[in-house]
């Protein structure tokens, strides 16, 4: 049974950076859409950025383009969202994602087809002050 656990949340003024990881277990497959999604008190749950663990293929909401990083590291069992140049509006609970052998085979499916995610962690919270 695939688990899935972040940490690495916390509380950070806006400009700065933080890294949050999920460690996953229980992966039977080395094909996988993992991504990082997020809500805010008050709002809808929301992409950030996906990558199908098959080409390391990524893809990202056009909020976080440009400054957060997904990545994946085989050996550790562990996804990662490095975010830098953080925003008040990023202050929201994070959650990691993931869905065994998808129908697609690209960052951008992963994303796009959010629906078929039916791995979750329990979130870690990201709070960036003015």
């Amino acid at each position: 049974q695939v688990q899935l656990v972040e940490s690495g949340g916390g509380s950070v003024q806006a400009g700065g950076s933080l890294r949050v990881s999920c460690a996953a277990s229980g992966f039977t497959s080395s094909r996988y859409c993992m991504g990082w999604f997020r809500q805010a008190p008050g709002k809808e749950r929301e992409g950030v950025a996906a990558i199908y663990t098959g080409r390391g293929s990524t893809y990202y909401a056009d909020s976080v383009k440009g400054r957060f990083t997904i990545s994946q590291d085989n050996a550790k069992n562990t996804l990662y969202l490095q975010m830098n140049s953080l925003k008040p509006d990023d202050t929201a609970m994070y959650y990691c994602a993931a869905v065994r052998e998808p129908l697609g085979y690209s960052g951008s499916w992963c994303y796009t087809n959010r629906r078929e995610y039916n791995y979750w962690g329990q979130g870690t919270q990201v709070t960036v002050s003015s």
